[in-house]
């Protein structure tokens, strides 16, 4: 299993023919983590890879992003993230409580990476009043 997606190992092998293939983790977690940025951040209906790629709208919930709406929220993340990361297994999306900006909403996602089973990983998610939605390690 590769660490990179297809397009970023081509621009790597590009920029650096003589590169060896092995497992680094940590290029594993951080493509994941760009990955996930740009999948969460991408609208149902606007991809043409496929008509359910990215998030659903959230406006239409009645309580925007209150803590009401944390289940169909996390469950939405978690069936996205399911279906479009393989490199991600015993995915968890979990509701965490914010005091400081009551117009962002933050998830905690938790898995463990495929390519090896012992190692877990946690990104903290932010969805800001703008809508768009932050990923960080």
């Amino acid at each position: 299993m590769h660490e990179e997606r297809l397009l970023e190992r081509l621009s790597i092998i590009e920029k650096n023919p003589e590169r060896r293939e092995s497992q680094d983790t940590g290029r594993l977690v951080d493509s994941i983590l760009n990955y996930l940025q740009r999948l969460l951040n991408t609208r149902q209906g606007s991809a043409l890879i496929a008509e359910d790629f990215g998030m659903p709208d959230f406006t239409r919930l009645t309580d925007a992003f209150g803590s009401a709406s944390a289940p169909e929220i996390e469950r939405s993340f978690k069936q996205i993230i399911q279906k479009y990361e393989p490199r991600l297994m015993g995915v968890g999306v979990n509701f965490v409580p914010q005091s400081k900006d009551a117009l962002s909403f933050s998830l905690k996602i938790t898995a463990r990476l495929v390519a090896d089973e012992n190692i877990p990983v946690v990104f903290n998610t932010v969805i800001g009043a703008d809508g768009k939605i932050g990923v960080s390690s």
